[in-house]
């Protein structure tokens, strides 16, 4: 008879060679290596998370703490305003004396006014030269975009006093000096170039699949921009249009060079600051501050989408 063959086939355990090969066994998640390591992964977690906290809080309250005394000097008595030292709310008294006296000092009303008109054309002006500018630098590949990229940015780099000297000779020949529309077009100027860059970049995150998809479906280019491409980028337009309104608002320089009559409120609290009281200087800071905050408030949904929804 003959014997039956052996089986050739090897244990799991051993290898080519003939040696075995031993199977790692974790330890059980009891064990007290697993434990005090599991601790002090925990532990340096919170000690991580704890720094964010207090990272956060402490920038927090460096940029609340001057607003929040601003605002209460604003809304008190100017006898209060006078005294030394300072108290916060809700210890000092409470009173609109001190913005009564600000809103009732001479060109305040006219100045906050031209503020609010300049800001506005200044928004209106940046975006619509700089929706199809963004849209071409994004969309459009052309020689030298790269080079008109960077001579975009830097006229943000010259100092405004470089631009402000020879635009208040030029608008004084053409009749537009003190005026707002020749501040206005200073701001935009100065507004562009962020403008444009923030503009093209939001663009240039909408996939051109998109517009593709449109047209192949039967829309125009025309359609395909207005009814595909507007809605996922007004988000990023609506916090470009923040930006230029928060940096007309408070350009100063170029709005005290131009205009002698028609002054912005940031140029005219600038210029009354050597002899202004303290109300006037604290309630002038608090109507600086205040148009930044609430626009802010608002448009924030724009910015949470514009890192969100748009980028997708």
């Amino acid at each position: 008879m003959s014997t039956p063959a052996k089986s050739s086939a090897k244990s799991p355990r051993e290898t080519s060679s003939g040696t075995s090969r031993e199977t790692a066994v974790l330890p059980p998640l009891d064990d007290p290596s697993v434990v005090a390591e599991h601790r002090r992964m925990k532990r340096r977690a919170n000690r991580g998370r704890s720094f964010t906290y207090v990272a956060a809080i402490a920038i927090a309250l460096w940029i609340i703490i001057p607003i929040f005394f601003v605002f209460s000097m604003a809304f008190t008595t100017e006898e209060t305003v006078r005294s030394y030292p300072k108290n916060f709310l809700p210890f000092v008294p409470f009173s609109t004396e001190t913005m009564r006296f600000f809103l009732g000092s001479e060109g305040v009303l006219k100045g906050l006014l031209n503020s609010v008109l300049v800001a506005l054309i200044t928004l209106v002006l940046s975006t619509i030269i700089a929706v199809p500018a963004g849209y071409a630098i994004s969309r459009y590949v052309f020689p030298g975009r790269e080079l008109f990229r960077i001579s975009v940015l830097a006229v943000r780099a010259f100092p405004i006093v470089v631009l402000s000297i020879p635009l208040a000779v030029l608008f004084i020949r053409t009749g537009l000096f003190d005026s707002i529309w020749s501040l206005s077009l200073m701001h935009t100027a100065l507004a562009l170039p962020t403008t444009i860059l923030v503009v093209s970049s939001v663009f240039a995150s909408v996939p051109y699949e998109l517009e593709e998809a449109g047209q192949v479906f039967g829309a125009t280019p025309v359609q395909s921009f207005r009814h595909i491409v507007v809605p996922l980028v007004l988000p990023g337009i609506a916090a470009s249009g923040l930006f230029t309104f928060v940096l007309s608002w408070n350009e100063v320089f170029a709005a005290s060079v131009l205009t002698l009559d028609n002054r912005t409120l940031p140029a005219l609290v600038l210029t009354s600051l050597a002899n202004a009281s303290p109300a006037f200087q604290f309630a002038g800071g608090f109507f600086l501050m205040v148009p930044s905050i609430i626009f802010t408030f608002f448009i924030r949904k724009y910015l949470f989408n514009m890192w969100g929804q748009v980028s997708k």
